[in-house]
């Protein structure tokens, strides 16, 4: 199979889609930031670079199978001004659509922040779907998931998936903390913000940074009651990939046109913050493996 990750960041959907059983036999990524570029490279030597998103087409790859893409988010952010659409960052998400117009991928994933699903945002929310669907040929479902269910850090973004509609055998979402392996996973319902949209004609956020440190035989404070800011602490690199379920110095080195460099503790908690959380991409993964015919 083939995989293009747009927006690649460090290239946590590539694993998250590599522990769902997915295996690649090409991969491209495209990105701007030189830090995830040169990190991408050093994980992911075989990997092939190509360049800024709005010149993807151009390249000439092979199609990709599936196509990723977490597209800037700053402008539908909780914080700032919520250009929306109307900012120069998130207006990329046209060239990711314009990339699956050409490519018809059997299946992409879009991973973006809850701002998104805000009031505010609606007619964006709306423009991104109708952009999407008017694709033609693509079942596309969509839900508001949250890393809590399988790691100890409260990140809620909205994943959307698409697929060619005659490869669909069952729905992907939803998904619940009952899906989740992992001993951290909260008992939180199922969220309402689920959706499902056919259309057949056509061509066939940031890691916390701080961690309270609780004593032995402490325990944790009571959501709400004051916290003696004494007791908090930067959390390491290692910590911050594992909070984003990468393995320990994931973000530790670079390859920088063929010189291995280490990255430095606050690049390496920026790249961690723009990236998705792997466990998250594997249960998704998992779900379009066990319900698509590729």
């Amino acid at each position: 199979m083939v995989l293009l990750e747009l927006f690649s960041g460090i290239g946590g959907f590539s694993l998250g889609l590599e522990k769902a059983g997915f295996h690649f036999d090409k991969l491209y990524f495209s990105e701007i930031d030189r830090h995830a570029i040169a990190n991408f490279k050093y994980n992911y030597p075989y990997a092939e670079y190509i360049g800024k998103v709005e010149t993807v087409i151009e390249t000439g790859i092979e199609r990709p199978d599936i196509i990723t893409f977490g597209s800037p988010c700053q402008d539908f952010s909780v914080a700032g001004i919520g250009k929306g659409l109307g900012g120069d960052r998130s207006s990329l998400i046209s060239y990711a659509i314009e990339v699956i117009r050409y490519f018809r991928p059997d299946v992409f994933i879009w991973e973006n922040v809850k701002g998104v699903l805000f009031t505010r945002h609606r007619t964006d929310l709306f423009t991104i779907l109708k952009a999407f669907t008017d694709v033609g040929g693509y079942h596309i479902e969509w839900q508001l998931l949250n890393t809590a269910w399988f790691l100890p850090q409260n990140r809620e973004r909205i994943y959307l998936v698409g697929r060619m509609s005659e490869k669909c055998a069952g729905h992907i979402f939803p998904v619940g903390s009952e899906d989740t392996q992992g001993s951290g996973a909260s008992q939180e319902p199922v969220p309402s913000h689920i959706g499902t949209i056919t259309k057949s004609y056509g061509r066939a956020s940031n890691i916390v940074p701080y961690i309270q440190v609780i004593p032995p035989g402490g325990h944790y404070k009571p959501l709400m009651t004051a916290i003696d800011y004494n007791s908090l602490r930067m959390v390491t690199e290692i910590e911050g990939e594992r909070l984003q379920g990468f393995p320990d110095d994931y973000t530790r080195y670079g390859d920088y046109d063929g010189e291995i460099r280490e990255i430095s503790r606050s690049i390496r908690y920026g790249l961690l913050g723009n990236a998705v959380s792997v466990p998250v991409v594997e249960q998704v993964g998992t779900n379009i493996k066990l319900t698509t015919n590729l």
